[in-house]
């Protein structure tokens, strides 16, 4: 290390142990205005989230955890505040309870639950901590334990772990493994001293048993294990006396075996130093992140767009292990020539997300579609995530980007079994080709919580799963296929009804549902997590057609002008449906699109004026300027922001082209992997957009096709 270098990570270092959030500019790179403690805190005020929460409810907004990962690792490294929460950390807690090494934001992982404690310490084993001391950045965390007297920073690489703790009290130096914990049920657990100065175990939770081999740098004295594999017990490690230096403490993790977590170590960690681990985490984002580059902005706007595009890369995880050991489906290890990762979330991140992950990550794209095609292998279905058949444009829109390296022929043949077979991921199939669309039951006096098909969104969703199949069916040469489903795609039609205006549910017979009341939210009858408002602008493959069945631009536009005015019932209430403009809702995803539909009747510059209130009002938000309007849906929201604000929009994400809208910078420089570069500028710095130039040449229309992205240019835009 040169020793401008080390006197630089000196200072740094010193500024974090004052309580900075942030390192100064001069010694940081993208990852300075990475602040990941955004969506850390809870929305609270009724004007924010739309109604007064119940007592004792925490909204579902944000969902986000602060602590240390890389880019789709397979550990995130985090604090936790209580089990049994989002993301296990709440801003507003005042005691931390574990580090633990899993996170989504999901409400399960924060496996291997690890506390630096007194020897005196009793269960519940917990320590009160204060914001002003504590801080995070990219791949980085600290926090001082003041019942505890413990100083404690985290850093991690994919698959491992490394905890520094400086006791004020060397001489009785314990640490906590609460293996009974997590933020699901734990069924099993052990840890075992094999020796001096390691440990090792598992902990197991549902299907997934994680298993751990730590490395300490003083040898252990004791280990008294409490109710092994109960959900009751714990294990308590003192270590031996013999110097002053701070305990450093070196985990791996796998879903395999002990043996294989102890290889990751080995691999990613083995003799580096906590520094030297922190470095190289913070590159590995400063690198990720300065693929975009922004001219112009403010401060808030550049830490939001930064924070957004960091959270947009922390999910799906990683599955496999540094020799490519993996457990598929059956349970059963096995090893092959990808990286294996998890399930992704689709019903959120088809969206946008994961086109920003193809686009900036094409080999991790690429291993985590092949990962859908090996879970297929054993159903015959690509699975999908929650709600919808989201694989499709997924798959479709990666491909036609140019992701090509995986199983291009099993992923088609498992996403037309999804489409067409009973049994598989589609819900209600044979009844949605049959009658073109899902019925729901006559309900009397149904509520935001009755349970039904959600019909009205299924029939929009397999509607645009159909288009995007139908698009990978033409590039197959499948006519057929290709025939069948590209007029599926217009079963958006069956559940239009023009004497409301409103995608309306249908019963079994086909009468329309009534009593029938567009501003009521439901969670599974007739829509998911939305009412009709905010469903009936659910066409991205075919806003002409939408236009056309609302009986033109000027009937479609007034009804969207209704959508962003017409204001929320505040007795109206559904637990992770909040952040409302009008009717329409930034704080879930069903609607994300409905902000763009201006466009389709030529009208750009109301779109442009709901997306910059959305931008500004509605990320960084509540008393301490920490809350999203809504929860991030494993980087959702988050890149919903880093696409809006940068001016692009993948609208119909199975298509490969985006929606130009104007960004919030005056420049922005996106460098793809093959070192091409796209550049949009604002040069008059307006905000109606009245044209766009690539490459100085004029454009008809408001989208630019990917290969502008793929062969480089410059996007210029006329502004007013």
């Amino acid at each position: 290390m040169n020793r401008s270098l080390s006197f630089s990570m000196l200072i740094i270092l010193a500024l974090q142990l004052m309580g900075c959030a942030f390192v100064p500019k001069e010694e940081a790179g993208f990852s300075r205005y990475v602040n990941p403690f955004i969506g850390t805190a809870p929305l609270t005020g009724p004007a924010h989230i739309g109604y007064t929460p119940p007592e004792g409810w925490r909204v579902w907004a944000g969902l986000t955890y602060p602590g240390s990962s890389l880019p789709n690792a397979m550990v995130q490294l985090s604090p936790i505040t209580q089990f049994g929460s989002g993301a296990g950390y709440e801003y507003e807690d005042t005691e931390i309870i574990g580090f633990t090494h899993t996170n989504k934001g999901h409400w399960n992982l924060c496996n291997i639950p690890i506390l630096p404690i007194s020897p005196d310490a009793t269960a519940p084993f917990k320590s009160t901590f204060s914001h002003e001391k504590e801080s995070a950045s990219p791949g980085f965390y600290e926090v001082y334990l003041e019942d505890y007297n413990v100083q404690v920073r985290l850093t991690s690489t994919l698959r491992a772990g490394v905890h520094e703790y400086t006791f004020e009290n060397n001489q009785e130096r314990t640490i906590l493994f609460d293996l009974a914990k997590a933020n699901n049920g734990v069924s099993d657990w052990e840890i075992t001293n094999p020796t001096a100065n390691t440990l090792q175990g598992f902990q197991r939770v549902g299907r997934d048993k994680v298993h751990f081999y730590v490395e300490l740098s003083q040898d252990v004295e004791t280990m008294e294990v409490i109710q092994e594999g109960s959900k009751e017990g714990y294990a308590k490690i003192a270590l031996a006396n013999g110097n002053d230096a701070p305990v450093l403490l070196k985990i791996g993790l796998s879903y395999v075996s002990e043996a294989n977590a102890k290889a990751n170590l080995k691999q990613e960690v083995a003799d580096k130093s906590f520094e030297e681990v922190r470095w190289a985490a913070a590159k590995t984002w400063d690198k990720l992140l300065g693929h975009i580059k922004v001219k112009g902005g403010s401060e808030k706007e550049k830490t939001l767009f930064y924070t957004s595009l960091y959270r947009s890369f922390q999910w799906p995880a990683l599955r496999s292990d540094v020799n490519g050991q993996f457990l598929d489906e059956r349970g059963k290890t096995r090893t092959e020539d990808f990286r294996y990762y998890t399930l992704p979330s689709l019903w959120d991140t088809y969206r946008n997300k994961v086109v920003l992950l193809g686009i900036m990550q094409p080999e991790v794209t690429a291993d985590v579609i092949q990962s859908l095609v090996e879970k297929g292998s054993h159903s015959g279905f690509i699975p999908t995530f929650f709600h919808g058949d989201h694989a499709a444009p997924f798959i479709t829109g990666a491909y036609r980007r140019g992701v090509t390296d995986f199983e291009v022929e099993k992923a088609y043949e498992y996403l037309l079994n999804n489409a067409y077979k009973e049994g598989g991921t589609r819900p209600h199939i044979k009844e949605y080709i049959e009658k073109g669309y899902i019925a729901d039951p006559d309900v009397e006096n149904p509520h935001v919580e009755t349970k039904a098909k959600a019909g009205v969104s299924k029939t929009l969703e397999f509607a645009y799963d159909d288009y995007s199949l139908a698009q990978f069916a033409k590039v197959m040469g499948d006519e057929e296929h290709y025939q069948d489903l590209i007029k599926r795609g217009q079963n958006y039609r069956n559940v239009f009804d023009p004497s409301v205006n409103f995608m309306r549910g249908r019963l079994e017979n086909g009468d329309w549902i009534s009593p029938f009341n567009p501003e009521y939210p439901y969670y599974e009858y007739m829509y998911r997590e939305a009412n009709a408002w905010q469903l009936s602008f659910y066409v991205p493959h075919d806003m002409p057609g939408l236009v056309d069945i609302y009986g033109g631009a000027e009937q479609f536009e007034k009804k969207l002008d209704t959508l962003f005015t017409k204001p929320w019932n505040p007795e109206y209430i559904a637990r992770n449906v909040s952040g409302f403009m009008g009717q329409y809702c930034q704080g879930n995803q069903p609607d994300h699109e409905a902000p763009f539909s201006y466009y389709f009747v030529n009208k750009p510059e109301k779109s442009q004026a709901v997306i910059d209130k959305l931008l500004a009002d509605y990320y960084g938000i509540g008393e301490h300027g920490l809350a999203l309007s809504g929860m991030d849906d494993a980087g959702e929201m988050s890149s919903w922001y880093a696409w809006a604000a940068m001016g692009l929009y993948p609208l119909s994400p199975a298509d490969p082209e985006y929606l130009v809208t104007v960004p919030v910078f005056d420049e922005v420089e996106w460098t793809l992997p093959t070192g091409k570069s796209v550049v949009i500028q604002n040069p008059s710095g307006g905000r109606d957009l009245k044209g766009i130039e690539v490459d100085e040449k004029k454009i008809d229309g408001y989208f630019v096709p990917h290969e502008v992205l793929e062969k480089g240019g410059t996007i210029t835009l006329t502004t007013e």
